[in-house]
């Protein structure tokens, strides 16, 4: 399967990423650069490429051999790999010893693997202001985020998959996420659902998660269409119109 991951080839790979959540067959050979498998001190190996760190394995015990490695190791399921190296930003690399270097899981990806590959977009995501005109359904959200005490703000952003259709992807930033909290803003979407047009997806994202790219492009490239904050701030004193304030008589 290896062999038909190449530039371009997303199904392939997508194909590999679903090898690798299998959990009866996604079996990696983890390379421990310090310690024995299940010891406490147990490590690792680690690479970076371009910048980004991995840890990386073999995919089966005829490559452990042809490898070289001389180390200990451990074998793990692929989707305990992935829960274990994409919350510290750490990625997978099959076989590295290969031919023509092997292949590169970015942790992003291992997310998906982790916690659910039709949960989350295929990448690389193309990330986008919305140019869509939607205006009776932004007005509903907006008027049902200003009675949902939960919501401070709502952020937007046009997400097209590598696989998939293209949807809008709603930011929610919540002050809590307790229970009631949660309930609330899911009546708040579901009530304002009926005003998206006929065949529009619609998918949210919270502000709060660490690891999701779309929430990561909408902290740093997307104002908030709806900000609780701002909209109850009182206006500050002055002229108006550019003029100075008044002067108080003496």
């Amino acid at each position: 399967m290896l062999r038909q991951v190449t530039p371009g080839r997303y199904d392939a790979y997508e194909g590999l990423l679903a090898a690798l959540a299998d959990p009866a067959a996604g079996q990696v050979w983890m390379l421990l650069w310090h310690g024995q498998a299940g010891s406490p001190d147990a490590q690792y190996a680690n690479m970076e490429v371009d910048g980004f760190s991995y840890a990386p394995c073999v995919t089966s015990a005829q490559e452990l051999s042809v490898s070289g490695w001389s180390r200990a190791y451990e074998v793990v399921g692929g989707l305990d790999a992935a829960r274990t190296l994409y919350p510290d930003h750490y990625g997978l690399w099959l076989n590295p010893h290969a031919p023509g270097g092997g292949v590169g899981i970015p942790w992003l990806d291992l997310r998906r693997v982790a916690t659910g590959l039709d949960r989350q977009p295929a990448g690389p995501l193309r990330l986008t202001e919305p140019n869509i005109e939607i205006p009776q359904f932004y007005a509903v959200l907006t008027q049902n985020a200003h009675r949902t005490a939960a919501v401070r703000s709502l952020r937007r952003a046009w997400v097209q998959p590598t696989l998939g259709a293209p949807y809008l992807a709603i930011g929610l930033d919540v002050y809590d996420t307790s229970p009631a909290s949660v309930d609330a803003v899911r009546a708040m979407m579901r009530q304002s659902m009926a005003a998206v047009p006929e065949g529009l997806p619609v998918s949210t994202v919270a502000m709060s998660d660490p690891y999701d790219p779309v929430t990561m492009w909408l902290r740093a490239h997307a104002r908030p269409f709806y900000d609780r904050e701002a909209h109850a701030a009182p206006a500050a004193p002055g002229g108006g119109y550019g003029y100075p304030p008044p002067y108080g008589g003496a």
